[in-house]
């Protein structure tokens, strides 16, 4: 009999978006370090996947955001890690305040033409444009270490605008 896997990890993901550019931030430490990516983190015991983007973008680039827009779910999957990450993004087009550099990440803003997928996750590129383009997928990754996309699915859902 196979082993039960444990439930999953739950995270967030939030891109902050303006007219033709997007808000990336460089991972300084942990998880992801020395790679672009949105904002985002663990969700707390007790608080909701929402509320866990709009804390942690605001911790990590010092930006209050809303009005989040549910664009996707990816599940990652790490070859030998019983654990799957389960992550929920989302991008808004609403916030309040300049990005800031953190002890963690360091915001900068991109065109969405010059976006440097060379230095992000490598499956970045096959989801980012859909969130650009305000398309709706649920996803699947398996990774082999960090650095190698085994396999992937990608699948259309419907519209999930929150308005938080």
């Amino acid at each position: 009999m196979a082993a039960e896997r444990p439930p999953n990890k739950l995270l967030t993901l939030l891109f902050v978006l303006r007219p033709g550019q997007v808000l990336l931030g460089m991972k300084k430490r942990g998880f992801g370090k020395g790679r672009w990516n949105g904002f985002g983190g663990k969700v707390h015991q007790g608080e909701s996947i929402e509320k866990a983007a709009i804390r942690e973008t605001s911790e990590e680039c010092g930006l209050t955001v809303s009005g989040l827009d549910k664009v996707g779910v990816i599940l990652f999957e790490f070859v030998g890690e019983a654990q799957l990450m389960e992550v929920h993004v989302f991008r808004t087009e609403t916030f309040t305040g300049d990005p800031v550099e953190t002890e963690e990440m360091r915001p900068q803003w991109f065109a969405h033409t010059e976006i440097p997928y060379g230095s992000m996750w490598p499956d970045d590129y096959l989801w980012y444009p859909k969130m650009l383009n305000n398309k709706y997928f649920d996803a699947w990754m398996k990774f082999q270490g960090h650095d190698i996309v085994l396999d992937y699915s990608i699948t259309p859902r419907p519209s999930t605008n929150l308005n938080i």
